[in-house]
């Protein structure tokens, strides 16, 4: 196999590929990049065995069609250090070489037929979504999920599909994430009955391929994996094990008061009232109040704080203590610009922050 690339495009291809490597030592043989060079096109394809892309690398010139293992930390370290505008690479079962204008390095190589294949997008008539709006309901949903908890099913985002709209929903058992968006497809995809949890790396990686936001996305969901398409890349993930809460039970079912909020000025009162907090006392108190919000926070070896904001509001005073962090998670991924509403009921009932009929994210009050 030998290509010639450009080295910023490759670069880019490669550190997008490298976050399906494995980060612990899970077989030898995934610490690789496959690079497959045909006379058209030039495929990489990377995988941890339960998540897999295949990514198409633009802006080569195969000299010779091949396959070769390439190693995926060592390769992106040459890649950045080099500085010509093209390099080119000539690789084989024993070795391989990266070369540029005025350096060249020298790697040993594997055996291509050793790695393992991952899968590509097979179905017809898949799902559609487009880029944009797919991208902005997964950074709005994301951040929720658990990083580590025995329910491996909160270690992921909920998928669902229905008809024309899609829904993404992330908990950590503390908050609640939920967005809607746009989608088109037949009966047959409706998931209704059916819980599709794809793991959050997968998710990750999924969002850092949506760059073009008018591109549509195709989707596949089947009863153990999902798979994902855009016009340069195929995700593949196996999907979290476990059964995903019933995250609609969660919505209080009492009449709640509603108060508008806009998120920018919101967001940078509670970062103020949040500076006081220290790790004994997470919390800061929300005091809703006729034309007025009241945030206080005290810590046990910091001090206080008191931050004081105006908001349309007319009714009696409602007083709710939240962590600050799960607050400003939501805040930093919405438009500074954006009305809000939050619903609030009293200290001991979960709040309800919407934006519009399409986002709404929960958070249980602390006591």
């Amino acid at each position: 196999m030998k290509v010639q690339c450009h080295r910023e495009g490759l670069l880019a291809a490669v550190q997008l590929a490298a976050a399906a490597v494995p980060a612990r030592d899970v077989k030898p043989v995934l610490a690789n990049l496959k690079m497959i060079v045909e006379e058209d096109r030039c495929i990489l394809l990377a995988t941890d065995l339960e998540l897999g892309l295949r990514l198409e690398v633009r802006g080569v010139q195969a000299a010779t069609p091949g396959e070769a293992l390439l190693p995926a930390a060592r390769l992106q370290a040459i890649l950045r250090e080099a500085t010509e505008e093209t390099v080119e690479i000539e690789a084989d079962s024993q070795t391989c070489l990266v070369r540029g204008a005025s350096n060249e390095f020298e790697m040993g190589g594997e055996d291509p037929g050793e790695f393992p294949d991952v899968p590509g997008f097979t179905e017809e008539k898949p799902y559609q979504v487009a880029a944009g709006a797919l991208r902005e309901m997964i950074r709005r949903t994301l951040f929720a999920a658990a990083v580590e908890n025995p329910r491996y099913a909160l270690t992921g985002v909920l998928w669902e599909l229905e008809g024309k709209l899609v829904r993404l929903v992330a908990t950590d058992g503390r908050r609640l994430a939920l967005a809607e968006g746009a989608g088109e497809g037949k009966e047959e995809h409706d998931t209704k009955g059916q819980a599709h949890v794809v793991p959050t790396k997968a998710m990750q990686l999924l969002e850092r391929n949506l760059q073009d936001p008018d591109e549509s996305v195709q989707i596949s969901l089947r009863p153990n994996e999902a798979l994902f398409k855009t016009a340069r890349a195929t995700l593949y993930s196996r999907l979290v094990e476990g059964r995903f809460p019933p995250y609609r039970e969660v919505f209080p079912k009492k009449t709640a008061v509603h108060i508008p909020l806009v998120v920018g000025p919101f967001y940078t009162a509670v970062r103020q009232a949040a500076v006081m907090t220290d790790t004994e006392s997470k919390k800061v108190t929300f005091t809703f109040s006729k034309k007025k919000l009241t945030l206080q926070a005290r810590g046990g070896k910091t001090g206080r704080s008191k931050v004081e904001m105006p908001i349309d509001y007319e009714g009696k005073n409602i007083e709710v203590a939240f962590d600050p962090k799960y607050v400003s998670d939501m805040l930093r991924v919405l438009d500074p610009a954006a009305a809000l509403t939050v619903d609030v009921i009293d200290s001991s009932a979960a709040a309800v922050f919407r934006q519009g009929d399409s986002y709404s994210y929960i958070v249980m009050p602390l006591s």
